[in-house]
């Protein structure tokens, strides 16, 4: 097997992918590690806000429909990159300035912690939209059917309106959650030590910026790849018991 690695000259990129130093694959999995935690927070929290955020739209007062339209238009209209350098140091500030107002000293939030929050932020002016189109899709008759039983809001949501809505929603979250992974990325301008970040420094230490950056795109394809079999998955499950469109055709 070694003479076969050296034979086809792979010999120097297996050295340089090696999980132990001086090899720098150990440094792409802290990274990959660190991009998926990232994404899964902020995916969790743009899921929250977006839930609470299309309800809002949907069924709130004119003031609370006006504020979340403000809110993801915004969002949705300023470039990612932006809005991240914009939320992470602005945001920053004004988190400690209200601290000390109230009493408290200055914290400093962990970069995954701060991580989750700008693109849960992001994520969730998407998610926004994603989940009131979802709801929309459910039928009038199942909503109404549930208030004449005198379910209340909460209620409502959790026994009809997601279950209902799920298989409508999927589809544009899964397509959300792979826009998670690939913003993490966006965080390597502030200095998260995200997979980005890794291959950086480990192209700029050994010169070989093809070898790392080409390992780092096999890296998000094999997340994508995984992320497309599961959530595959969770929509057959939601799709349970419905007609099978495809083989009536």
């Amino acid at each position: 097997m070694d003479a076969l690695i050296e034979a086809l000259g792979l010999g120097r990129t297996v050295e340089l992918l090696a999980l132990s130093p001086p090899g720098w694959g150990g440094n792409l999995l802290r990274g990959l590690v660190a991009s998926i935690q990232i994404a899964l927070g902020a995916f969790a929290m743009g899921l929250v806000i977006g839930l609470f955020g299309a309800w809002g739209k949907l069924y709130g007062g004119p003031v609370t429909r006006d504020l979340l339209a403000v809110y993801t238009t915004v969002v949705r209209a300023v470039p990612e990159l932006v809005l991240i350098l914009i939320l992470y140091y602005a945001g920053t500030d004004l988190l400690n300035r209200a601290l000390m107002a109230v009493g408290y000293g200055r914290v400093e939030l962990s970069g995954v912690v701060a991580g989750i929050g700008v693109l849960g932020i992001v994520q969730g002016a998407y998610a926004t939209e994603v989940l009131r189109g979802a709801i929309q899709a459910v039928p009038a008759g199942q909503v109404e059917a549930g208030r004449a039983f005198g379910m209340p809001a909460l209620m409502l949501m959790r026994r009809i309106v997601l279950p209902a809505m799920l298989p409508f929603a999927i589809p544009g979250l899964a397509n959300l959650w792979l826009i998670a992974t690939k913003d993490t990325a966006l965080l390597a301008v502030v200095g998260f030590a995200e997979l980005t970040l890794e291959t950086r420094q480990a192209a700029a230490a050994t010169r070989h910026y093809f070898t790392f950056f080409l390992a780092a795109g096999a890296l998000y394809l094999t997340v994508t790849l995984i992320s497309a079999r599961l959530f595959g998955r969770l929509e057959r499950w939601a799709r349970r018991g419905e007609p099978d469109v495809a083989g009536a055709r």
